[in-house]
């Protein structure tokens, strides 16, 4: 967060003592783009895509990288070679051992080092205790899974030109190895799907001495010119870099690497988030409707970002991924160092006459890190879903999240004090509007010492927290990684003294300027850095918290207001004396970790699911906590941006994110308040929240019609909250995303691979398309498939016919566009509650909405404490139901096969034996099959049966209401077998 606009008394006169302080504090109106770099300000990004022009504007190029046949070998699924790099004209050549490994998940993964530098065989400048060694621990931070070696790869063909390894299902994958000049070709049944080095572009700068060069003699009196000599490589940011006042002191001199990425014959590619702009990536070296720069990833704090960018944001997974109709691979460049992808796109030519096939796009990348291995994974599949599975198991999948978190959560910076928090509590049960958490910004601990309370504003936090637990209700406070550097605050104290910081380049504890002013960050690196912390977070340390009291992480990219990018100096010194820039995408996570790892046990005894929020992140956050996309606008195109924003996560493993809602910065009108309400009723995570100096914007402060709209869109978030939970489980097991775009649900639809504006949610059916633009009462929704398509609360059919059509559905401000696929089944729940936790014994509904040809329907429910771990010990209700048109039945059973009777019930599971199916409501219900039923047999798995009552519905033309039935009191119990005979 940052300040905009005009501010305080008390927030300018705070304002100028640290300017006076620091200088680094300007209200700021917009995103300074001139305080983040382009290519040309980066030294390695200029070096590299200086590299690509050349190579790609000349016939006669050749890679200098190959590969030494005779040190190749290859055993139990691995190949294991050295690249000779030859670095100039006399020959000379730098060892660069290749690892290329083959797993069993059908992944490959290509990683190459540097052997002086494994070796310790460099020498550094400026006496710096940096590592020499290329950083190798992003693994351990990042990858949990998916590394065993398919020992059943085998070499297919060799001789002295290149090597080909069949691998993967039923070996129908290849990787052919080519030696000269280094390059892998990744097939799949035969078919180029992803290529190494095709373009020529591999770059791994070696380490090489310092030679000073001598000054050149003056000759600015000399009339007589001599011819210029000709200019080497220019040297001018390989040993030390400027950036507005700081000067990155670079020990090791230029090690950046680079490779080019072909997707062959894919001409759409997806991911890398955190970006503005579409979800099918746009290219990136000018001309129409392209990018200039490159897409960079280099977390950063860049408040009031702009839209439609492939600038930096606040997080980045470095995972890319490629589809056409019949394939999907992807790419996980698994380096943690300031990375750059430019992409570009070109027409392979093809002979008419082979096979039919004419000329076809293929994009080609191009990515480059500053530092570190070069390391990639490799996945080829059939389907995006195929994908994200291998990359799941791979990082790991989403946390299974606390139940309440997946409710409304009520933010601003800042309430102002407890008395504060408490009224508007009350004033959200006035007016009916559920919610689950409310939040506390930066002004709640004593001057900004974080694990304290404002003794002033905040007198009673217990008192707060237990208002808030009367009503089922949590607490999130917000935490930042930097220490406010002062006296009697024992926090600082102990960082300090059991040396837990965070290091400059010479080896003391670095000091830079954050919220508190001047401050020392946490080195949550540190193994004992991660215990400590734990410590502050105890209920006993951390007085005034509560067991509803949960965390917010922010500014940990890490913000430093007066740092290089208003972000930590890339020479600073870690843990291990690894310098920041080998990891600075991982501090983020790691910091994220650390609060996560101290919330699961607060004191003895307890062991609960954390619910922490970050801003930052990297590949492999999934596994921790939820995201928001930042420091947004209150404007329209911010809403309309934040759907391929939120779908970007998504599909990069990443579901639990949302984005503010109603904008961070600014004064939303009531329409664009409102339509964000419903458009944020169906993110993953779902908050409002606001700025200091924004008007105050709760949703019961809107006035009518609007508090009526909201509190229809929240009501609707709850009631479907079963379905949002069931998606997260099926998250939590196979990384499938939360929400899906239409590429990832209908893989074999080309018109739908570009659309970013409408998603499913989990398998239920529902198609949602926000209304993003002002004074617009329709909406257009892409149809992906020959499927009937119902409205949610018509039943009217709005779809019924040829896939990739467009339909006009009415869109008035009160009206959410939101579609049922038929096919489906999906759980919600129907009473109205204040908050999740007041509903979980309520009994359910079932969605039943009849396919096209009548004959199948499906769905799941998925359910467990929503607090604890115990569900890994089987204590949670996981079904599958379905609808047999043929059998005229509708059923349910453990999706798992399990037998429920032998499970031995804790707590949780004997309380919900009591919780049972309410209803069924079966949309599409055909008059001369429903009208006819006026009641259905229930029969249980013990052979049981009584009957339920079916009201029929006919449609009603007038109106463009759809026909349906409700199966009423069914009285089946949720979490055993059942049958109902049509």
């Amino acid at each position: 967060m940052h300040f905009s606009g005009p501010l305080s008394g008390r927030w300018t006169a705070y304002l100028g003592l640290i300017s006076t302080l620091s200088g680094v504090f300007t209200p700021a109106v917009a995103v300074k783009e001139h305080d983040f770099k382009k290519c040309n300000q980066s030294g390695f990004c200029s070096r590299n895509r200086a590299l690509a022009d050349h190579v790609l504007s000349t016939n006669s190029w050749s890679s200098p990288y190959t590969i030494v046949p005779e040190s190749g070998s290859f055993k139990d699924g691995q190949y294991q070679a050295v690249v000779l790099k030859t670095i100039n004209d006399n020959g000379d050549t730098v060892r660069l051992p290749l690892t290329v490994s083959f797993l069993e998940s059908g992944t490959a993964r290509v990683t190459i080092d540097e052997e002086k530098r494994q070796k310790g065989e460099i020498e550094l400048r400026h006496n710096s205790q940096a590592r020499k060694e290329r950083y190798n621990e992003a693994e351990k931070w990042v990858v949990v899974g998916g590394l065993t070696l398919d020992k059943e790869a085998k070499v297919d063909f060799e001789d002295n030109s290149q090597l080909t390894v069949k691998y993967g299902p039923t070996s129908s994958f290849e990787a052919v190895i080519k030696f000269a000049p280094f390059g892998i070709d990744f097939k799949r049944d035969g078919v180029s799907q992803i290529k190494f080095n095709d373009q020529g572009l591999l770059n791994v700068e070696h380490w090489r001495p310092k030679i000073e060069k001598p000054v050149a003699e003056n000759t600015e009196n000399k009339e007589e010119k001599k011819e210029e000599e000709p200019k080497g490589e220019d040297e001018s940011t390989w040993w030390d870099e400027s950036f507005g006042s700081n000067t990155d002191s670079k020990p090791r001199g230029p090690e950046s690497v680079g490779l080019d990425i072909t997707f062959a014959g894919f001409e759409h590619v997806f991911g890398i988030p955190s970006h503005t702009g579409p979800l099918s990536l746009k290219t990136t070296r000018g001309g129409d409707g392209s990018y200039s720069e490159p897409y960079r990833l280099y977390n950063a704090d860049v408040f009031e970002y702009i839209l439609d960018s492939p600038m930096t944001l606040y997080g980045s997974i470095p995972f890319m991924q490629a589809h056409r109709k019949g394939s999907s691979v992807g790419v996980f460049w698994l380096n943690a160092a300031e990375t750059w992808v430019d992409i570009t796109k070109g027409k392979d030519s093809k002979n008419p006459l082979s096979l039919g096939i004419g000329s076809k796009t293929s994009t080609h990348t191009h990515w480059f890190s500053e530092s570190g291995l070069l390391d990639v994974f490799v996945f080829l599949g059939s389907t995006p879903k195929d994908l994200t599975a291998r990359y799941g198991e791979l990082t790991g999948t989403t946390t299974m999240p606390q139940e309440f978190a997946l409710g409304y959560h009520q933010c601003r910076w800042n309430y102002v004090s407890d008395e504060d928090v408490k009224d508007v509590d009350r004033k959200m049960d006035k007016f009916k509007m559920p919610y689950d958490v409310i939040w506390l910004d930066i002004e709640y601990p004593d001057e900004k010492k974080y694990f304290t309370w404002d003794e002033h504003s905040f007198k009673d936090p217990i008192g707060m927290g237990k208002q808030l637990e009367s009503h089922g209700r949590q607490l999130v406070t917000i935490i930042d990684p930097h220490i406010k550097n002062t006296d009697n605050y024992p926090v600082v104290a102990e960082l300090k003294s059991k040396d837990l910081a965070v290091k400059d380049k010479d080896g003391n504890i670095f000091e830079g300027w954050c919220w508190p002013g001047s401050s020392h960050w946490i080195d949550a690196f540190k193994p004992a850095a991660v215990e400590w912390w734990a410590t502050l977070f105890k209920y006993a340390s951390f007085k005034g918290t509560m067991e509803n009291t949960w965390i917010w992480n922010d500014m940990n990219e890490p913000s430093v207001f007066n740092g290089p990018e208003t972000t930590m100096p890339k020479d600073n010194l870690h843990d291990g004396n690894w310098e920041h820039r080998d990891l600075h995408n991982l501090n983020g996570m790691t910091f994220h970790n650390a609060t996560h790892h101290a919330l699961k046990s607060r004191k003895p005894g307890e062991l609960r699911r954390p619910f922490v929020l970050t801003r930052s992140f990297f590949a492999g956050s999934q596994r921790i906590g939820a995201m928001w996309t930042g420091d947004n606008t209150a404007e329209w195109g911010h809403l309309k941006e934040s759907i391929p924003m939120i779908l970007s996560q998504n599909i990069a493993g990443f579901p639990f994110s949302g984005a503010d809602v109603g904008g961070f910065f600014g004064n939303p009108d009531k329409q664009l308040l409102t339509r964000w309400y419903q458009a944020g009723a169906f993110y993953p995570f779902f908050r409002g929240h606001a700025h200091i100096d924004a008007r105050r914007r709760e949703p019961y402060l809107m006035g009518e019609p609007y508090n009526t709209i909201i509190a229809a869109a929240l009501r609707l978030r709850y009631s479907l909250l079963p379905s949002w939970y069931t998606a997260f489980h099926q998250s939590h097991v196979d990384g499938t995303p939360v929400v899906k775009p239409m590429y990832f649900t209908h893989p074999e639809e080309e018109a739908g691979f570009p659309i970013d504006n409408q998603f499913f949610v989990g398998n239920t059916g529902l198609l949602v398309k926000p209304v993003t633009e002002e004074n617009k009462n329709s909406q257009d929704i892409f149809i992906p498939d020959n499927e009937v398509y119902y409205d949610y609360f018509t039943y009217n059919v709005v779809a019924s016919g040829k896939a990739g059509k467009t339909v006009t559905v009415d869109a008035p401000l009160e009206k959410l566009p939101l579609l049922m696929r038929g096919g489906h089944i999906f759980p919600r729940r129907d009473i109205p509650r204040r908050s999740s936790q007041l509903q979980k014994w309520d009994d359910y509904t079932l969605v039943l909405t009849i396919p096209k040809d009548g004959k199948h329907a499906e769905g799941e429910l998925y359910v467990d404490d929503g607090d604890s771990y115990e569900f890994e010990q089987g204590q949670y209700i996981n079904r599958q139901f379905v609808y047999d048109g043929s059998a005229k039945t509708i059923t349910s059973a453990d999706k798992e096969g399990r037998d429920t009777k032998a499970i031995k019930e804790g707590e949780w599971l004997k309380k919900m034996a009591g919780v049972k199916v309410d209803k069924i409501v079966v949309v599409g219900a055909e008059e001369k099959e429903w009208k006819k039923r006026g009641e259905v047999k229930v029969v249980d798995g013990e052979g049981k049966s009584w009957s339920a009552r079916v009201e029929f519905t006919p449609a009603d033309k007038a109106s463009g209401r759809g026909a349906f039935a409700v199966i009423k009191k069914v009285d089946a119990k949720i979490g055993r077998d059942w049958r109902i005979e049509l």
